[in-house]
């Protein structure tokens, strides 16, 4: 495990169908990835991480995209190299760079599992605060800056990854892809319902060659937006400087798509941004739905199970409860009976008492809902909240280490 602390650069740093790939025989692996922090909303900076933990950490719970780590009953990370062949050491990473701005020793431990049980290095990259103002691609310039010592070993590619995504990353394919157009750099696009709400990836003709981006198009140019999935050459370092506040989006990808060295490729299967608590659920049911689609043996069979659940084999469940559609519920945590769970996440260590109502919510880790209490509507209860009995909450966004004991009938964050 390394650690490196960074000093801060200035402020505000910043398709069409498949083609056949034609594979070169010269001989090329990708080592390293990086995976920058994204940059803190309102909502991450008064408890939304969702439960007071750094964003790459959040899926220990469940699974760490793309890391594709889960816990098991003792509650050590494995993969699963049956269910989940595309993991990164299956494409030949050895060494992995988590740029980290929000609570980097929690991180710590969890990580040091990692490397020992997969044999590669991880690398933390501290910045002393977040780089940057905007979403993921405007801030990625400023992780790229400061991993370079790393990341410019060598001349093989290295992956690059948005630590708010979740989806089956396809890294074999990622890599295959970029080796056989040669140029400096790919990133992987998904289509969206509404492309006016973001920045669209436009093609040359024929071609998997970006000719330009449109930032929130009012007429139709497209529906491919960036997924935040990438793989670049080192040549990419030499474009992005400590010098001034640079935005990968509007500066470097321009010019790299100007000079023919940047492509794109979609991405199949479901993708989703969970940055925020709605989104979260939204990616945890199309995990969930994805799961099902492969009849993956670890989504949970009970006659009180409806729809797809994934339950951790240490949590316990009560008597007479109904579970279910998209429900996850994380290791040791306890059911009580009677209790209806529906849309929602249940971290490791919650305690759901008897007869409570949870519905389109999200309970953090060690926390606790008493008996007859609902929970619904975008709920969030940071780590270690306890909901007292005969309570309901709308909306409610509730900091770690809080009390509850009256009803919260409007949506608010309790402080």
């Amino acid at each position: 495990m390394e650690i490196i602390k960074c000093e801060r650069p200035p402020k505000n740093y910043a398709v069409s169908k498949k083609m056949d790939i034609v594979v070169p025989e010269v001989p090329e692996l990708v080592t390293k990835v990086l995976i920058p922090p994204t940059e803190p909303s309102f909502t991450d900076k008064i408890g939304w991480h969702p439960l007071n933990v750094p964003k790459q950490d959040r899926y220990l719970e469940i699974e760490v995209p793309p890391l594709r780590f889960e816990r098991n009953s003792s509650s050590t990370l494995t993969l699963d190299e049956e269910q989940i062949p595309d993991a990164l050491p299956n494409v030949g990473v050895k060494e992995i760079v988590l740029a980290v701005n929000y609570q980097p020793e929690v991180m710590v431990s969890a990580m040091n599992q990692v490397e020992e049980e997969f044999k590669v290095k991880i690398t933390f990259s501290i910045e002393p605060e977040p780089l940057g103002t905007g979403d993921f691609i405007l801030i990625v310039a400023g992780p790229l800056s400061l991993a370079r010592d790393v990341l410019g070993k060598g001349d093989e590619p290295f992956f690059v990854l948005n630590s708010d995504v979740i989806c089956e990353f396809p890294f074999k394919y990622l890599l295959d892809f970029h080796k056989s157009h040669g140029a400096e750099g790919t990133l992987m696009t998904t289509p969206v319902e509404d492309p006016s709400k973001y920045g669209v990836v436009c093609l040359k003709a024929e071609s998997t060659q970006i000719e330009r981006f449109v930032e929130k198009p009012q007429t139709w140019v497209g529906d491919q937006i960036n997924a935040g999935i990438y793989i670049f050459n080192p040549a990419i370092l030499k474009r992005i400087t400590h010098e001034r506040p640079m935005s990968i989006e509007k500066e470097v990808f321009p010019h790299m798509a100007r000079a023919g060295q940047l492509h794109a490729t979609p991405l199949e299967g479901f993708w989703a941004d969970v940055g925020q608590p709605k989104d979260f659920l939204t990616g945890s049911a199309l995990y969930l739905e994805s799961l099902a689609k492969k009849s993956d043996s670890r989504l949970h069979k009970a006659d009180y199970v409806s729809g797809n659940v994934l339950v951790d084999p240490t949590a316990k469940i009560g008597k007479g409860c109904k579970i279910g559609p998209n429900v996850v519920i994380g290791p040791n945590a306890v059911i009580g009976d009677g209790v209806r769970l529906k849309d929602a996440v249940i971290m490791g260590g919650a305690n759901i008492k008897d007869f409570a109502w949870i519905n389109k919510s999200i309970i953090g880790w060690h926390s606790s809902v008493g008996r007859w209490t609902r929970i619904d509507e975008i709920t969030v209860l940071g780590e270690d909240v306890h909901v007292k009995d005969e309570i309901f909450t709308n909306g409610a966004t509730v900091l770690p280490h809080k009390s509850v004991g009256a009803n919260i009938s409007t949506p608010q964050i309790v402080m």
